[in-house]
């Protein structure tokens, strides 16, 4: 219960929906973000996209690739590059589980949100993710409808 108190504090900067669509997400961590001052000046005004982000393991450490973070206008000389590669701050036991993860069962580390927290520090929600087929999806989506109509007849009874 506490918990739900805490996320309605985080200011969401951006969402991956389709992430949840696409793969069938295991588990989630929660990661901090080494960010430059521009970079976190442009998320603090909404400009970033992480629709094709993901998390990679480079020696010892967890890298986000392909996030983008618009340059920010003001930084001129000091701005940094818009899809540089950004280091992640997790244990070492949760590096050491994701990667054997991925290179045992297959799966892939997809970036769900990005957001800062209650502390206003800049965190990416990583889902540890399978991807899913063509009819996993469909049946999901038929799921997700039957929900919705199910909802609605529900409310109607009541009324």
């Amino acid at each position: 219960m506490a918990s739900d108190d805490k996320k309605s504090s985080y200011k969401v900067i951006a969402q991956n929906r389709k992430a949840r669509h696409n793969y069938q997400i295991e588990e989630e961590f929660e990661s901090g973000v080494v960010l430059t001052g521009s970079e976190v000046k442009s998320l603090r005004a909404g400009e970033s996209n992480i629709t094709d982000s993901y998390a990679e393991v480079k020696g010892s450490e967890m890298f986000l690739i392909n996030a983008y973070i618009k340059e920010y206008d003001q930084a001129n000389r000091f701005n940094h590059d818009a899809r540089r590669v950004r280091k992640l701050l997790l244990h070492r036991k949760e590096i050491n589980k994701m990667l054997a993860s991925v290179q045992r069962k297959g799966m892939t580390i997809v970036t769900l949100k990005l957001y800062f927290n209650d502390q206003n520090r800049c965190k990416v929600l990583l889902g540890l993710a399978k991807g899913k087929k063509q009819h996993d999806k469909r049946a999901s989506d038929k799921e997700k409808d039957w929900n919705r109509q199910k909802a609605r007849l529900l409310k109607a009874d009541t009324q």
